[in-house]
């Protein structure tokens, strides 16, 4: 880890999945991310109100997919 003062330097990662997918998105950002040191991150699970995929006009489940 490098650190810039006394913060770790951090990066955001914005993954949206459909409700199946959370545990397996979940499970391997923890195997992939997980170190065990200060500063592993935090996962956030957060409902998602709606999704819209601009080039299609596609809702719902199918922008996301």
């Amino acid at each position: 880890h490098k650190e810039t003062g006394n913060m770790l330097r951090k990066i955001r990662l914005e993954i949206a999945v459909n409700d199946n997918f959370v545990k397996p998105t979940v499970d391997a950002i923890l195997q992939g991310a997980r170190t065990g040191e200060i500063g592993d991150g935090k996962i956030f699970i957060l409902p998602l109100e709606e999704c819209i995929r601009i080039r299609t006009g596609e809702t719902g489940k199918e922008a996301i997919g």
